[in-house]
């Protein structure tokens, strides 16, 4: 049995080390309820629970996926490297379902990061891809481990030309338009955050099924075009318009300490360190620009993760992979 209480009593059933080799994620997803309902449910849809989210990946394209129109990009990319999208189905970000997410990383994340991803993460649907890879190898590393792999780092400044991110657009740290689960055990535990039961089932059912559900995807990308304009995510034409905002703003009837304060943090951002101040004067004055624009600047100038803070739980990568299954083969405990 895994971690318990102070008396002894257990919190859950051990989480089977082919679903994650990180032993404090195995003890902390043996009581999540996500992750619990999610791997239930599978189990009365298939025997081979561990082998269906060994084999599975789960990408999730986010708001700014849609709005700059990627979604379409994203679908060859995933055929190209060789995999099938074997479900997809959209999704609301909502605060709770972004804060259910992240919530063992998101100790790291500042209140600007916060705040801005409010701001963005609910404002449209978003669609989330089950694959497979096309050939499969029994003793293969996870293919969401692959699949977070090829992704790319949250970083812009880290990713590389291949990559999914790279290839997608390397805007900000936070509007980089692609979050993958890091291993099988994520994977059951998003899908159990992103559908409830009937959505879920549908969602596994189409995945066992294992057909192509490329066209499903672009259907998908296509219904969410017509319902949210396209946007530029680049910095440059953003921080131009939010200016122009405020300048505008300057002209109402505002108090005149609250005016001359958008004036001068207008004037200051004239220099890349003058942004937080425009930004911070726009909250205060408690005006309502472009949601895109402020969010678009925001991601570029504002901190995004608290220093000398660790994750809850930490990502695990291919190479960790690698030795915990030789550690398995070889018949030794699960760390």
């Amino acid at each position: 049995m895994t971690e318990g209480t102070a008396d002894g009593g257990p919190f859950g059933d051990d989480v089977s080390p082919a679903l994650s080799c990180d032993p404090h994620k195995r003890a902390l997803f043996a009581s999540d309820t996500y992750f619990l309902e999610s791997l239930e449910q599978l189990g009365a849809l298939t025997a081979d629970v561990n082998g269906f989210l060994h084999r599975h990946a789960v990408l999730l394209l986010k708001p700014d996926a849609v709005v700059s129109r990627r979604i379409p990009a994203t679908v060859d990319w995933l055929t190209a490297e060789g995999f099938r999208i074997v479900a997809a189905e959209r999704t609301r970000l909502s605060r709770t379902v972004v804060r259910s997410l992240w919530y063992y990383q998101w100790n790291l994340a500042t209140p600007h990061r916060r705040r801005l991803a409010d701001m963005f993460l609910d404002s449209c649907d978003a669609v989330v891809l089950v694959v497979r890879p096309v050939v499969e190898e029994d003793d293969a590393v996870p293919a969401s481990v692959v699949m977070t792999e090829r992704k790319g780092p949250t970083d812009p400044l880290a990713r590389v030309p291949g990559q999914l991110r790279y290839e997608l657009g390397r805007y900000s740290y936070l509007l980089n338009l692609v979050h993958t689960p890091d291993e099988p055990a994520d994977v059951a535990r998003e899908l159990g955050i992103h559908f409830d039961t009937a959505q879920r089932e549908h969602v596994y059912s189409c995945a066992l099924a294992g057909e192509d559900r490329s066209g499903r995807a672009r259907e998908l990308a296509e219904q969410l075009h017509t319902e949210v304009p396209r946007r530029d995510l680049t910095f440059g034409p953003a921080a131009e318009r939010l200016k122009r905002a405020v300048a505008e703003a300057e002209k109402s009837p505002l108090p005149p300490a609250i005016r001359d304060e958008l004036r001068a943090a207008r004037l200051a951002a004239r220099s890349p360190d003058g942004y937080p101040r425009l930004l911070e004067a726009v909250r205060l004055a408690g005006l309502s620009p472009d949601t895109w624009d402020v969010v678009i600047v925001g991601t570029h100038v504002l901190p995004m993760k608290r220093k000398g803070l660790v994750p809850v739980l930490d990502g695990v990568g291919v190479p960790d992979w690698r030795l915990h299954l030789a550690w398995l083969a070889a018949g030794q405990p699960a760390r």
